[in-house]
């Protein structure tokens, strides 16, 4: 994987400024730049705080000045740039990224009024749902139980074009940070009549013969080079997908959930209400969503 442009999206927000740690750790890995980006509705913004009306330089030169102050001691070291957009602000994130290339965008979830606030339209659910590119979600300080830099990596694949493109970046991730990665894969649970359905082996060795056959997939994924230099994990559960995906996080103490998602129609809005919406809302590490290229 190859990342050298970075898009942090702030709102001056502790949270954003929570976020832009992740940003800078990741950006050191790689050797990447970080765009820092504010697109503000000028009806909105309060002037006389964020802008510094008395500064003579008006509203977006103040904000300009501000987002430089905000990025310059977390990004020592690191390639910056700053823009300022008037412009809603999620249409404005999307919009930037396919414009410029932007290889991941890290953004932060506000905390306000909890995760729910994915749901009511959210700017970081809006660029979640339309964004080309990875997005690395990052919950607020107060609710985070991860730590820098990331050591522990989950990955949950259903073995589809998405998630197997997931994989791929979170085994670049856990190359990179010399990471532990553990893959995770949910079983559903049978149906009860598949019981009397004829077979050509023991039915009771159903679960063995399906969980070999995954331990043997995921083994075919993973490089020889990179099965050498760290094996990664796989744990194999059963139930409600984001349930289990949620308690090996919990149990591992992930630093980061990596996952894929699917295509961007309109009735991708069903995804934001099945596993990935609720690994989201509820994770208390950083979530990496990504889409395959073709998506």
């Amino acid at each position: 994987m190859s990342i050298r442009t970075i898009l942090w999206p702030t709102d001056f927000s502790d949270d954003s400024r929570h976020a832009l740690d992740h940003a800078a750790a990741i950006a050191r890995w790689y050797s990447a730049r970080i765009v820092a980006l504010h697109a503000f509705s000028p009806v909105y913004v309060e002037v006389p705080v964020i802008a510094g009306a008395d500064d003579g330089f008006g509203t977006s030169a103040g904000i300009y000045t501000q987002l430089c102050d905000e990025i310059a001691i977390p990004a020592a070291g690191i390639e910056t740039r700053v823009d300022v957009l008037e412009s809603a602000a999620a249409p404005a994130i999307v919009q930037y990224a396919a414009q410029h290339d932007i290889d991941l965008i890290v953004i932060g979830t506000h905390g306000t009024s909890g995760f729910e606030h994915l749901l009511l339209g959210s700017v970081t659910e809006k660029v979640l749902r339309k964004a080309r590119c990875p997005v690395l979600t990052v919950p607020p300080r107060v609710r985070s139980t991860s730590s820098l830099p990331f050591k522990r990596i989950v990955c949950p694949t259903d073995f589809s074009a998405s998630s197997i493109a997931a994989l791929e970046t979170a085994l670049s991730f856990a190359q990179e940070g010399d990471a532990r990665l553990t893959i995770v894969h949910v079983l559903e649970d049978a149906d009860e009549n598949e019981l009397f359905v004829a077979r050509p082996y023991d039915v009771h060795h159903h679960r063995g013969l399906r969980e070999r056959h995954l331990r043997e997939l995921v083994d075919s994924m993973v490089p020889a080079a990179l099965r050498e230099w760290s094996a990664p994990s796989l744990v194999i559960g059963s139930g409600k997908p984001y349930q289990e995906i949620l308690r090996v996080a919990g149990e591992q103490n992930a630093d980061m959930i990596v996952m894929g998602v699917q295509g961007r129609t309109p009735f991708d809005v069903m995804m934001f209400g099945s596993t990935t919406n609720q690994i989201v809302r509820r994770a208390t590490c950083p979530v990496l969503t990504v889409r395959r290229a073709d998506a």
